[in-house]
């Protein structure tokens, strides 16, 4: 905020000193026409480009979503019926077909009327149909968000443009006009929308390679999310316009003059930059108006690729160029299917002149992006068909959905959607010299996913430009990155998710997050079910359990597994469904504390071969496949005998077999796991204990206690104080310490201090 404030004051001042024309767009609140396209108007638009239109079937479409809309009106108070008929005049600029004007006059006609599919499909055929519905929004969605009913909507959309590109089209066109007539609608509803257009609309189209109807969405939205901005930076261009009209037409004749001079053929025009553009680009550099250099941008559009590089020479043997402003698209597209040729080079006046230098097709393509591919003509199949086969915009559109549409829940599909849409890229390579491309700020793990998800999951180290690097290291142009995989990687640490960029390596690494998670859990309980049965002496297999799925509304083996393990489904449940007669056994707690552990542990300890398998090593957290803790109120240390309880959904957890807590758990033998240390040697670590010392209340006893157990190498985690009576405090104190040898020297050596009257290990 304080760099848009200083922009915008520093963008005001400049404009005092200026003479500006006041703007001719209309004051807000302003109606606009209310003339309504005739039907011959619209026949005529599309005769224009395809003479083998259907008239009848355009007239049929215009009368029925006439009367279909009625009386219905905008919040401009024009009839409802005027806005399909924009949409599709918007259309039939980009030179579309039958089907795509009629579905852009039938759009709204499922979501805001009687009509239905079935009547749209007999009156129109299934073809049409099929385009109204991809547009027709979701209703009664009970999400509990605004963002979760507009990931779903935007979930379906994404969808059917996969099949059918041309719902993306009239769905532009729709959003298109929808912005032109935002002043009508109330301003809470406007933000949001315009909002959602800066989002999501505005970068699909760019991604789509439609850089004019992106131009106009951002720089629409711009206009209304912040107004103050958009008006200054309108002005300042305006005025400079004005004060710049010989120099851009000198500029222009030069650069014809010298093309033709050199035998080169070509058609030059200058256009100036959108307001948004220019704001965008003073916020990322932090830049004022004046150090922009790129304001005004020329093209030279020419017959063919080889007249581009011809062009290209004559530029820069004439003129000299400005370093590190030059890019080939052409040799290198862009995913959107964009090819040109980018260079900077100081002009007539000393100026800074951009240039774009491509063909004419390459020009149509830039500006209408997969629209300018002729869906009109016959013999070329489907529009769908055509693009899989001449569009990488397209290919990049269904393999993002494919991936985006895995997404766990509504808003993080929104999230990996938005991060799919960056519009600026960096390329890269692969050894074998494949191109990446990737969203500016990309790292090598986004990278990785983007090779292939496998490689991602595996990623344990990279080399760019043959040099090691950190799989964090953000890529530039052109950098070559060889990713190092390890086959005892399967999944990415989950940390990795708040590193990437790229809604992809987002999306498979939640996914292999939640995969590894889910078999923790499968994992945790096999091992519950296993025990029930091997305690209840019953044959436990998968085919058996195989048969007995339905009566657990599971899919799968590992489904029941994962449930028991989450605590959803009880072992005894998945014996009751393998062996209906099961009767679970119950074990009365009549004795004392130690005789009863004593005789659990015993059971917990089944007669068969496989029995070492189930010993798990304890060496501390995150040592076994299962998540391992240790007791509240007192931990366990190497040297004391140890004992694991399996917990559903937490996993396992460790005592010491003195605790009392473990008294708790007699009547679920099937819960009890034998476990043991394994301690390294070479890597000392710490682990937690409890002891209470009754302390003798005097100035310095605290600091006594503290110095021991520093001395001797112990670290306090925690301590509490309570007074038991006038002459002594009662400590308890949270330590982490080696092992039990560790903690009985530092128990020994309070108790011979003069200050402490008692000292006692603490189990929970």
């Amino acid at each position: 905020m304080a760099v848009r404030r200083r922009i915008i004051r520093q963008m005001q001042a400049a404009t005092e000193q200026v003479a500006v024309a006041p703007s001719s767009s209309p004051p807000r609140g302003a109606k606009p026409r209310s003339g309504i396209m005739r039907q011959y108007d619209l026949v005529e638009r599309v005769r224009s480009y395809n003479p083998d239109t259907d008239e009848d079937l355009l007239n049929r479409a215009y009368v029925y979503a006439m009367k279909a809309h009625g009386a219905q009106t905008r919040a401009s108070g024009d009839p409802y019926f005027s806005h399909p008929l924009e949409v599709a005049a918007i259309l039939t600029a980009l030179k579309l077909d039958d089907a795509t004007i009629v579905a852009a006059l039938l759009h709204d006609t499922i979501e805001d009327t009687e009509a239905t599919r079935a009547e749209i499909d007999q009156i129109f055929g299934h073809e049409i149909g099929a385009l109204v519905e991809g547009l027709t929004k979701l209703k009664r969605l009970e999400l509990v968000s605004r963002e979760a009913k507009q990931a779903e909507n935007l979930r379906k959309l994404l969808l059917a443009i996969a099949d059918d590109v041309r719902v993306l089209l009239i769905k532009l066109a729709d959003r298109l006009h929808n912005m032109r007539t935002l002043e009508f609608v109330p301003p809470a509803s406007r933000r949001r929308i315009a909002e959602e257009t800066l989002d999501i609309y505005a970068p699909l189209a760019g991604r789509m390679g439609m850089q004019e109807m992106r131009e106009e969405l951002e720089d629409l939205s711009f206009r209304t999310l912040d107004p103050e901005a958009y008006a200054v930076v309108k002005q300042r261009l305006d005025a400079l316009a004005e004060r710049n009209r010989n120099l851009i037409g000198e500029i222009e004749s030069q650069l014809s003059k010298n093309l033709q001079k050199n035998g080169v053929v070509a058609h030059v025009y200058g256009r100036r930059k959108k307001p948004f553009s220019i704001w965008t680009k003073m916020e990322r550099k932090s830049v004022g108006f004046e150090q922009l250099s790129d304001i005004f941008g020329f093209r030279i559009v020419l017959d063919n690729v080889e007249a581009c590089y011809r062009a290209l020479g004559v530029v820069h043997t004439t003129w000299p160029v400005v370093p590190g402003r030059f890019k080939d698209y052409i040799s290198t597209p862009k995913q959107n299917d964009y090819r040109s040729i980018h260079t900077t080079v100081i002009g007539p006046g000393n100026q800074r002149v951009e240039l774009q230098i491509r063909t004419e097709d390459m020009d149509q393509i830039a500006e209408f992006g997969i629209a300018a591919h002729a869906f009109y003509k016959d013999g070329v199949g489907s529009p769908t068909e055509l693009l899989k086969r001449e569009s990488n915009a397209f290919a990049w559109l269904r393999h993002t959905v494919g991936i985006l549409s895995e997404s766990a829940n509504p808003e993080e599909f929104l999230e990996h959607t938005k991060l799919e849409l960056f519009h600026d890229q960096v390329f890269c390579f692969t050894p074998k010299g494949r191109l990446i491309a990737l969203p500016r700020h990309a790292n090598v793990i986004d990278f990785a996913y983007a090779v292939h998800t496998d490689v991602g999951n595996s990623a344990v180290g990279c080399k760019i430009n043959g040099k090691f690097a950190p799989l964090s290291s953000e890529l530039t142009n052109g950098d070559e990155v060889e990713v190092l995989t390890s086959k005892a990687q399967s999944a990415p640490p989950s940390a990795w998710e708040s590193l990437a960029r790229t809604g992809r390596a987002r999306a498979a690494i939640r996914r292999a997050t939640r995969t590894a998670v889910r078999d923790q859990y499968a994992g945790l309980g096999r091992r519950i079910v296993e025990r029930l049965f091997a305690r209840a002496k019953i044959e436990y297999a998968d085919d058996k359990l195989k048969g007995a799925l339905p009566r657990l509304a599971r899919t799968s083996i590992e489904d029941v597994m994962a449930s028991v393990g989450r605590g959803e489904i009880k072992a005894s449940d998945v014996a009751r469904a393998m062996y209906p007669d099961y009767k679970e056994e119950r074990v009365a707690a009549r004795y004392g504390a130690k005789k009863g552990l004593a005789a659990k542990l015993k059971q917990a300890q089944p007669h068969h071969p496989a029995r070492s398998a189930s010993v798990i090593p304890v060496g501390g957290l995150g040592k076994a496949d299962l998540p391992i803790k240790f007791a509240p109120n007192g931990g366990a240390v190497p040297g004391d005998r140890i004992v694991g309880i399996i917990t559903p959904g937490e996993g396992i957890t460790i005592y010491p077999i003195q605790a009392p807590a473990l008294k708790d758990f007699e009547e679920e033998p099937e819960r009890w796991l034998d476990v043991r240390w394994d301690i390294d040697e070479t890597t000392p670590q710490r682990f937690p204990a409890r002891i209470r010392v009754d302390n003798v209340n005097e100035p310095g006893s605290l600091a006594q206690v503290a110095t021991v157990i520093a001395e001797h190498d112990g670290n306090i985690d925690n301590i509490s104080m309570s007074r038991r009576s006038p002459d002594f405090t009662e400590l308890t104190i949270d330590l982490e310490v080696y092992d039990l040898k560790h903690l009985s020297a530092i128990i020994a050596q309070l108790r011979a201090k003069a200050v402490v009257a008692r000292v006692e290990r603490v189990n929970g």
